[in-house]
């Protein structure tokens, strides 16, 4: 219906191998061919999974898929395990489910598909219904096995695919007991289909971890919104749902959230992954941080300088911010042979900022007065930070990074290790009707943050620039 709202079919966290052809158009369409449609998002998903590479072996040996109940991921399981069956040769599929009932309900649907389809009766040998031994079974021996998941589930099985659904409830002991399973097949594959876990200690979290750290092997996709998004908002909820406006309705969802409260209808209806421990995220989302690195980036023209002071002055940072080569704006903490300019105390602070001046800086921004004291006795020109260009260094570093519009996100930075580990431990204080950061417990240090949101206040802030000098040292 024109006007409504659906749901997002892209996937906001996606890591897709490269491959050479792909299986993912014979399994679309063969789940067609049985009366069955498939959604832009669940194909797009299958086609992440089934890519090959040259030769001819799965480009993805692990598939996660992670969405909210009730969008369709067991469409997505249905089609790709059939047409393992029928159509790609596998020997043996293995399902499996954390529950009996899941299971059952699996198989169960499977089995009308394959009976609705006098094609695929006439190839089948038997299925058989014995409680726990659920299967397809082929003339030509190929099987789709059903398995509720346990410790020893799968020992001594031997599966092509195996599918994990409800994969957040995954222990270390039922994979040990069912990935062994694919070790002796020539081109075997694992699916994890899953909504966000409960917490922070479970499987799908080191799963993500590695597709953030975009390692090879892997193909992901995964819809949900960050910690702190308006749920009230349809359009966010849409983000979130794929199938929204489909099979997910926002009647359907406030009777969710009125059942499950603010914390479970962040996490079951709207993907929010559980907080680490060591790793909060409170103002920068994780996921929109990674989102903006970029190692190859590079700075084009003069930097500006942040220098930040903490209360406490344990440690103090000088942070450089400017022009990206290729557009927007690149944060990175700046160093010489001795190391990063991210040390304790505050002595050296001023001998550095001397030495710096040789690549000409369009601005050094202090908003520690002592510092800034000692910076001018020395002969240097800076922009003392009043409280609003604090506020305002703040404000565009966050929108840059995780600005609500995903195109206006112009702010890059390299994956510092510095930067990172503020970010992750960085809050809020107000200062006035707005914010600046703030530390979210005393061991946390946030000086190379604070510091590059002043150098990035004065990179977009013409009026404190100085004048150009020709020829300056190129930025490194």
């Amino acid at each position: 219906m024109s006007g409504t709202l659906l749901g997002q079919q892209t996937p906001r966290l996606e890591l897709r191998p490269e491959c050479v052809t792909s299986a993912a158009c014979e399994a679309i369409e063969f789940y067609h061919s049985l009366g069955r449609t498939l959604d832009p998002w669940q194909q797009h998903v299958i086609e992440a999974g089934l890519g090959e590479d040259a030769a001819g072996d799965w480009a993805a040996p692990e598939v996660g898929v992670i969405v909210q109940r009730q969008n369709g991921k067991g469409d997505i399981a249905q089609a790709v395990e059939l047409a393992s069956l029928f159509l790609f040769g596998d020997e043996v599929i293995v399902h499996t489910a954390h529950l009996i009932d899941t299971s059952k309900t699996a198989f169960r649907r499977t089995v009308e598909l394959v009976d609705g389809s006098d094609d695929l009766v006439r190839r089948v040998r038997r299925v058989n219904k014995t409680n726990g031994e659920e299967a397809i079974e082929l003339l030509t021996g190929g099987q789709l096995r059903f398995r509720t998941r346990t410790g020893r589930a799968g020992r001594g099985i031997t599966g092509d695919k195996v599918f994990f659904d409800e994969a957040l409830e995954l222990t270390d002991d039922q994979l040990e007991a069912l990935v062994p399973t694919i070790l002796a097949r020539p081109n075997p594959q694992i699916w994890y289909l899953s909504t966000v876990p409960k917490v922070a200690e479970q499987f799908l979290v080191r799963l993500r971890k590695r597709v953030l750290a975009r390692e090879p092997g892997l193909a992901y996709c995964e819809w949900g919104v960050d910690r702190g998004a308006n749920l009230g908002d349809p359009r966010v909820m849409a983000k979130a749902n794929p199938a929204y406006g489909i099979r997910v309705t926002p009647k359907t969802l406030a009777i969710a959230k009125g059942a499950l409260g603010e914390e479970g209808y962040g996490r079951e209806c709207a993907g929010i992954w559980p907080p680490e421990a060591d790793a909060k995220y409170l103002v920068i989302p994780e996921l929109a941080w990674l989102g903006q690195r970029d190692a190859s980036s590079t700075m084009a023209g003069r930097p500006a300088y942040g220098v930040y002071v903490p209360p406490d002055r344990s440690y103090s940072a000088i942070t450089a911010a400017g022009a990206r080569a290729g557009g927007g704006w690149l944060v990175e903490t700046t160093g010489n042979e001795h190391g990063l300019d991210h040390r304790p105390g505050t002595g050296w602070i001023v001998d550095r900022l001397k030495e710096l001046e040789r690549h000409q800086p369009l601005v050094v921004v202090i908003d520690d007065k002592a510092i800034a004291d000692a910076a001018e006795k020395a002969g240097l020109k800076v922009h003392r930070a009043a409280t609003a260009d604090v506020v305002t260094g703040c404000q565009l570093l966050f929108d840059g990074v995780a600005g609500e519009d995903l195109a206006s996100r112009n702010v890059w930075h390299l994956g510092q290790t510095e930067l990172t580990t503020a970010v992750a431990g960085a809050d809020k204080r107000r200062v006035g009707n707005s914010w600046a950061w703030d530390r979210s417990d005393p061991t946390v240090d946030i000086a190379t943050l604070a510091a590059g949101s002043l150098a990035l206040f004065g990179a977009v802030t013409p009026r404190v620039h100085r004048p150009s000098r020709k020829p300056f040292a190129a930025f490194v």
